[in-house]
């Protein structure tokens, strides 16, 4: 456990993360462009939460590995990782007929945050919801979205926690 716990404190942490989400997201867009199967809506939002830890596991394998920007950063990847975690839900419960709401096709972001415009390769909508491709062990994209979504978020909760329990200490690296 020590060992566990001290792991989750340096930047193998932070590297795992980064490796996640770009796995992630190269997945997604092996889907799109080689299989192609078109993002809907729901599936840019999850994109954009999946950039969203990602972007903060590069930052903080730059950034210093003391407890305050630690715990910050964590926070940060509770929240997008809860974030994933909802639009996959949201977008299985639309797939499975079980949900109330709709999809757009068009992304719904303001104007000074329009995302699918500076990156459509990435972030542009091009179908609506309808289905999920399956993927590994008959799971849809969805149901495998929310699972990693929920386990990277209570990995992150779990790190948090063992940083503000843990006495002070000095930066690991």
């Amino acid at each position: 456990m020590i060992f566990l716990s001290h792991i989750l404190q340096t930047r193998c942490y932070w590297i795992v993360l980064a490796i996640a989400g770009s796995a992630l997201l190269a997945v997604a867009l092996y889907y799109q462009y080689v299989l192609g199967d078109e993002p809907c809506q729901v599936c840019i939002h999850a994109r954009m939460w999946v950039v969203a830890f990602t972007l903060i596991a590069l930052v903080m394998l730059v950034t210093s590995q003391h407890r305050v920007p630690r715990v910050v950063a964590n926070i940060g990847v509770v929240v997008a990782c809860a974030g994933l975690t909802e639009r996959a839900r949201y977008l299985y419960r639309l797939e499975n007929g079980i949900g109330d709401g709709s999809c757009q096709f068009q992304l719904g972001m303001p104007d000074w945050f329009a995302v699918d415009q500076w990156m459509p390769w990435l972030f542009e909508v091009r179908n609506l919801c309808s289905f999920t491709p399956t993927m590994l062990f008959g799971l849809s994209m969805a149901e495998s979205l929310m699972g990693i979504g929920a386990l990277l978020c209570f990995v992150a909760a779990a790190t948090t926690a063992l940083d503000l329990l843990k006495p002070q200490r000095s930066a690991l690296n």
